[in-house]
């Protein structure tokens, strides 16, 4: 009830402060009436306050996102259910949702009246273009009374959770040679064991279908065989994200880091849709199979990753090789020097095929001619001590979009514009 008291609004102070003055002006005058008519003006604002203090805790209050995950740029749909549990109506009740900076102002909705056991429902709309997760709520509630002389507020401790994953495109379908490793759905392929005739046979297990008994084999090994279910192979690839600070570029949701994010994110999607097995590592920590998530699980990783200041390639290498086994390998690289370059080789084996996407973070900068020119140099050099180690280089400069650069991923030799750009910088090296 105090606080209630503490919630009068202006108007209900108003009536307070008139019946002081009626009640103080009936006794110097000595008139009953206007005594009564100070009790009535004192009454009103307690009885609403009394009204809204019991009034506010019979609300019950929830709130759903469509979607819970929703990519940068994109809009989710915030829909509030607020249900009056008393047998009385309210009066009008003005809703506010608090929402971080990033997802814009907070909403603020009014609700004219609820009936008895009466609910009803609003919608909002929030849009980020910053990834990340973002708490929305809690919910505040300002009850007041049907003659606004009484206003509480009530709020709801619940908290929802966006998550805006990096935006993700679709990107073309083409073969990348070195994909089949170890067992899966991706191809069948016999095993060899004796020969043609019991190329996939095995010795007999209880419950084994007894149609499948090879007897040829059967008779030479002296104990029953079956024939071996075709082994399938599986597509395996781990994407690597290039987190270091200072090898990207840029601020905020067009910085080169976010091209790389958005470029991890895509690439994750489209080869958990070609069937691929995928890992996501990154030099800050993260280390994540998406395969019984799918992808879902390597978009909230990459929502939340940020630039690490002490990251390092060593520290890179060693996380994908930490479990490697064998398949594709798909990094974003920022800026790298020779010596980087070098480190990278340790990720190439006879069973792994090497793709980077490396960024000229400059090109992300206003640079004069003579600095363009010498990190026009530097990134060739970077490339061609990452090729001569068996990598595939595709180069990524400002502007560049990813389902143009992804078909060179397909491509065995580097390309004729590859071969240009490094032609020029030993020409320009040359000079």
């Amino acid at each position: 009830m105090r606080e209630a008291l503490r919630g009068l609004t202006t108007r209900g102070r108003s009536f307070l402060a008139a019946a002081a003055a009626a009640a103080l002006s009936a006794v110097i005058l000595g008139e009953k009436d206007l005594l009564r008519v100070a009790v009535l003006l004192a009454i009103l604002p307690m009885l609403a306050a009394l009204y809204v203090g019991r009034s506010r805790y019979r609300l019950a209050c929830s709130r759903s996102l469509q979607p819970h995950r929703a990519p940068v740029g994109a809009s989710a749909r915030v829909v509030l259910r607020l249900q009056n549990m008393s047998r009385l109506p309210t009066g009008t009740l003005l809703l506010e949702d608090r929402l971080p900076y990033a997802l814009g102002s907070r909403p603020r909705v009014v609700l004219e009246r609820l009936g008895a056991r009466q609910a009803s429902s609003v919608a909002y709309t929030v849009r980020a273009d910053v990834r990340g997760r973002y708490e929305v709520g809690p919910l505040v509630v300002r009850l007041t009374d049907p003659f606004g002389l009484c206003e509480l507020t009530r709020s709801f401790p619940s908290i929802d959770r966006l998550t805006v994953i990096p935006q993700v495109v679709a990107l073309p379908n083409v073969r990348l040679a070195g994909e089949y490793t170890g067992a899966g759905d991706s191809r069948a392929r016999s095993v060899a064991v004796h020969g043609e005739d019991d190329a996939a046979t095995r010795e007999y297990r209880r419950g084994d279908d007894l149609r499948r008994v090879h007897w040829k084999s059967t008779a030479r090994l002296g104990e029953l065989m079956v024939r071996r279910e075709e082994q399938p192979w599986e597509s395996r690839a781990t994407v690597v994200l290039d987190t270091r600070a200072f090898a990207h570029r840029g601020e905020g949701p067009t910085a080169s880091f976010e091209w790389a994010v958005s470029a991890a994110a895509s690439i994750a999607v489209h080869l958990r849709e070609a069937g691929y097995k995928m890992r996501l590592v990154t030099d800050s920590g993260i280390d994540a199979d998406a395969t019984d998530g799918g992808e879902g699980l390597a978009l909230d990783h990459l929502a939340d990753v940020k630039l690490n200041k002490r990251g390092d390639i060593t520290q890179l290498v060693e996380a994908v090789r930490r479990r490697s086994d064998g398949g594709l390998v798909i990094a974003l690289l920022g800026a790298l020097t020779s010596a980087e370059a070098e480190l990278l080789a340790g990720l190439r084996t006879n069973s792994t095929t090497c793709v980077a996407f490396l960024i000229d973070s400059s090109t992300w900068l206003t640079l004069p001619p003579e600095s363009r020119a010498e990190a026009s140099r530097a990134h060739g050099a970077s490339a061609l001590g990452l090729m001569r180690t068996g990598w595939r280089v595709v180069g990524v400069a400002h502007g560049n979009k990813l389902p143009g650069l992804w078909p060179q991923a397909a491509r065995g030799s580097q390309g004729f514009a590859w071969r240009a750009t490094l032609a020029e910088t030993v020409a320009g090296g040359m000079r």
